[in-house]
This record gives C-alpha cells, sequence and structure tokens, in this order.
C-alpha cells in the first residue's frame, strides 16, 4: 500500500486507507476520512471481493458461505450506503461484478449467488439515483488474470484470459463518457471467450 500511495501521490493527492468491507466500523471510518480530507466523493468503485474453492452446495461450509456474500454482497451494500451522502450531481458508481452476475456456475454457488445479488443491488441503485444525476455502472469482466483465480480454479488456463490493465482501461472508458450518457453494463470477454 505504502509503495502504491508514494507512485500515485506524485500525480494526485493520496488517502490510503485499509477497509475491511465486512466491518460497518471500517467502512464508517473510511468515509469518514475521505470527508474530512476530500470533503465529496466524485467515483466510487465497488471492487473488493472474495471467491470459495470449487465446492457443491451439499460440501460448501455455512461459514463460507457467510464470508463471501458478507464481502460480495453485503460489503457493497455497507459502502455504497455510507458513500452516498458524499455524492452529488454528476458522480458515478461503478461494480466490479463479474460475468458470474449473469452466468451460473457450478461448485461456485456462493460467489455466483453473491455476484447475481450484487447485480440486482446495482439494478435497483442506478433508479434510485437517476433522478439525482449519479450514474451507477455495473460492470460484468469476463475472466481476467488476477490473484482470485488462485482460490476459484487454481489450473484454470491464465494465457487465454484478459490482462488487469485491459479491464481497468474498459473501467476508464465507462466512468469518463460525457454527464448527459452512461454505460448501464458493461460486459467485456476475454476474444478466446469464456473458459
Amino acid at each position: 500500500m505504502n509503495k502504491t500511495s508514494r507512485e500515485l501521490g506524485r500525480k494526485v493527492r493520496v488517502l490510503p486507507f485499509v477497509c475491511d468491507v465486512r466491518d460497518p466500523h471500517a467502512v464508517a471510518a473510511l468515509f469518514a476520512a475521505v470527508e474530512d480530507q476530500f470533503h465529496r466523493l466524485d467515483i466510487l468503485i465497488n471492487n473488493a471481493g472474495v471467491a470459495h474453492a470449487n465446492m457443491t452446495v451439499g460440501q460448501l461450509p455455512v461459514d463460507v458461505w457467510k464470508d463471501v456474500i458478507d464481502t460480495n454482497l453485503t460489503g457493497m451494500f455497507r459502502v455504497t450506503r455510507a458513500a452516498l451522502p458524499l455524492m452529488k450531481r454528476g458522480g458515478a458508481i461503478l461494480s466490479n461484478l463479474s460475468i458470474a452476475a449473469r452466468k451460473a456456475f457450478p461448485g461456485s454457488s456462493a460467489y455466483t449467488s453473491s455476484k447475481h445479488g450484487a447485480l440486482g443491488f446495482t439494478d435497483a441503485l442506478r433508479e434510485e439515483l437517476r433522478p439525482q444525476g449519479i450514474r451507477v455502472i455495473a460492470f460484468l469482466p469476463g475472466a481476467t488474470d488476477t490473484a482470485i483465480w488462485n482460490t476459484l480454479w487454481p489450473e484454470a488456463p491464465r494465457k487465454k484470459m484478459m490482462h488487469p490493465q485491459t479491464v481497468a482501461e474498459a473501467v476508464v472508458k465507462a466512468l469518463t463518457m460525457p454527464t448527459e450518457s452512461t454505460v448501464e453494463e458493461l460486459t467485456i470477454l476475454p476474444s478466446a471467450g469464456t473458459l
């Protein structure tokens, strides 16, 4: 975190802050610090997420289910709810959901459920915030070469996946559209297709 803060700090003001989205006190402390330093929030990217090892519903322990849902869905709710008072017209919320928000994967019931729920939350939020001029974007990337595959599918064919930079570029393009337009849902996939 310190290295990233130093690199970004050369170009923009940075507020390094570790926050567990499952902890309501940590989320409240984060947004109190954002308000204290910046007084507002223009863009929120919901990106916290965890996966679980490939297991059928019958094998999946309840505590693993709860951890995935609490991070990927309830954590998104907590963070978004805390961010809203700092956001004004022209702001944007982008939720990084995964194609698992639209497609079910066997052996990933908690992950798939959390992403389907997060898409429903994002769609409802969009309609609530539309009159306030805050854009809400559901981002559904396909397989991207990140560390989450170490848990989800360690033997996954990484060479067929998108690079994280490709995903970041799509996010920037969606967020920098003129304010009178928006992307409501953006799906990008590796050219090799779904894995």
